[in-house]
Order: structure tokens, then sequence, then C-alpha cells
């Protein structure tokens, strides 16, 4: 009897992880998701999927379910933090941990797939998109920590097969993150951050878990990076059009200028020291809005992989849209 290809996910809770999960489930693979107790679990519920409640720090419980794994989509991480050690910890120390932990169990794993991000190479300097072999430049901390984690999984590449993906913003059916934007939108008003006009790579969610699944499949990948992103670069400009075509409707368009985007999320930041929780929008997170150019080139994952986005930004916006609506968020 075929044994089935076994695929531990980390962060499979979350809007990118569960996309992926999908993915998985669809290509027939056993699928295992690590979760910490308080992950909220309903982008799981009623999948053939099974949930381990270990956190990743419990390394007994970690060697139990890395044992057997065929594959690692090491997807979750800590986008914000109030301190540079919650960042380490969240994406630096946990991947030492994971990795540390399938040398010792399960060193013929067929891959460990890293979720980096953009951020890690930093923005983009000019007209002219990064590529793998841009130097990186991060400017948050969320960032460096990103890049710190991409060097720590290549310290491990001559003990285990690791692919590294970086990823630029991720929309999609499940964010909270654009539904913020949909929702303003659908309000009359559509915001955007300066008077330059800038220029963004971003993904629909179902492109990126198709290219996650390429760079961790194909036997070239092994030890390289890939940008998956979109093909195209987008205005803001654009990415209203596609919102209103999506919508059906218009919005006012509103342009901070820098200086207020800084002292908003100067105030937001001030404000939350006296929450538990770290701000959504703070200092650094105005920076990366203020670049003009967060771009990057995909020419090698096309060219490796066999990568092609499937999705349009309009077709990828409209089911984002759709799916709001169905599930009365919009």
């Amino acid at each position: 009897m075929e044994s089935k290809t076994i695929s531990v996910v980390t962060g499979g809770s979350g809007f990118v992880g569960s996309h992926m999960v999908d993915l998985l489930i669809e290509k027939g693979h056993i699928v295992k998701c690590i979760v910490r107790e308080s992950s909220n679990l309903r982008w799981l519920e009623n999948k053939p999927v099974e949930i381990i409640k270990c956190g990743l720090f419990d390394t007994h419980a970690l060697e139990d379910v890395l044992k057997d794994a065929d594959y690692l989509f090491h997807i979750a991480g800590v986008v914000k933090a109030k301190r540079n050690e919650d960042y380490l910890r969240g994406n630096v120390e946990t991947t030492k941990n994971l990795l540390g932990t399938v040398v010792k169990v399960n060193p013929g794993i067929k891959r460990v797939l890293i979720v980096s991000s953009q951020t890690a190479s930093g923005p983009s300097k000019s007209d002219l998109a990064n590529n793998e072999e841009t130097e990186p430049r991060p400017i948050t901390r969320y960032g460096k920590s990103k890049l710190a984690q991409e060097r720590l999984a290549q310290s491990f590449m001559d003990k285990i097969p690791i692919t590294i993906i970086r990823a630029p913003a991720v929309y999609g059916e499940r964010d909270t993150e654009i539904y913020l934007v949909l929702k303003t939108y659908k309000n009359g008003l559509m915001t955007m951050v300066g008077f330059d006009e800038k220029k963004v790579s971003i993904i629909y969610v179902k492109d990126l878990a198709n290219g996650m699944y390429l760079a961790a499949t194909k036997e070239n990948a092994e030890s390289q990076t890939y940008f998956i992103s979109s093909k195209e670069y987008y205005t803001w400009h654009r990415i209203s059009k596609a919102i209103s075509a999506a919508m059906g409707k218009k919005a006012v368009t509103l342009r901070f200028p820098h200086f207020l985007v800084y002292t908003v999320a100067f105030f937001a930041e001030l404000f939350s020291l006296f929450s538990s929780k770290a701000a959504t929008f703070n200092i650094e997170k105005a920076r990366d809005f203020v670049q003009r150019y967060w771009t990057c080139d995909i020419t090698k994952a096309e060219k490796e992989l066999g990568y092609t986005p499937e999705f349009s930004l309009e077709d990828g916006m409209k089911r984002t849209v759709e799916w709001y609506r169905s599930e009365k968020w919009l």
C-alpha cells in the first residue's frame, strides 16, 4: 500500500497558513498543524487535519510530530510586537528550535519551507525591483528579524534540505488587514499615503500558496531563496480601481501627507504603552508606508520553479470582496 505524504504546517490556523493547508489537502497530503493553545481554529474546522496544540518550544511534542514528516511548512511568525526580543523570539528562536528538532529526529525530510518576507530585503531603491541578489536592507525590527531568520535557516542548509520564500503584502479571503481597507472603502473613503506615485508588489493568497508548494517540492529549489509575488507592480491608484470594480462603487480618495502618517503612528504607539497589546499601526509601520517602492522581481521563481501567478489583481480582489460579502463581513 502506497504511503501518503505527510506535511506539517506551523501557522496553519492563520490567514496564509490556512490556505496552504487547503492546497495540501487538495494535493492529497496528510496534514498536521502545530498551533498554540490560544489559537483560533475557525479556518481549520471540519477539515481533515490533525491539530497539535504544542506551540514551537515544546521540543518533546515537536519531535513526535516531526519524526515522520515529509515536508515542513514553517509559516508561523510574529508580525507585531512591543519589544525587539519578542520579534526575535517569535521569528528566529522558534525557527532554530524547529530546525534543530528536524536535524535530530528527521534529517531525511524531503524539504523544509521557511516563509520569510519582502521586508527582509527592504524597499526597492528605485523603479528597479529587488531580486534575490539585492543586498538586504530591512528598515524595521520585523524585517530585521525575518532576515535573521533567513540567515539562521541558511546555517542549517548543510544538514537538511531547506528553501526560503519571501512574500510581499498578501490579500485574499480570511485576511483581516485588507478587510479594513475595504470596509473604509464601503463607507466611501479610499486613503492613500503621500502625494508621490508609489509602486508595490502584492499577491493574492492562492497564488502565494501555489508558489510555496512549488518551492517546497521542486528538487532544484533546495538551498535557494525566492520572491513569490505578483509579476506586475501596482500603483495605489490601480489598486483603488480594482477595489472599485470589485465593490461596484466609487469612493473619495483622501491623501495623507507623510508627516501626518508619522503623527498618527506616534500617537497610536503612545496609546499602546497603556495596553498589553502592540499597536497595529506604529512608527515602523509608517516608515514602511511612506516608501516609494516596495517591488520585487519574480524572474528566478518563474525560471526555476515554473511559477506563474494565476490571478490578476482585479480577479483576486473580486474573489476577496465576494467572500467578505458571503461571510457578512461587508
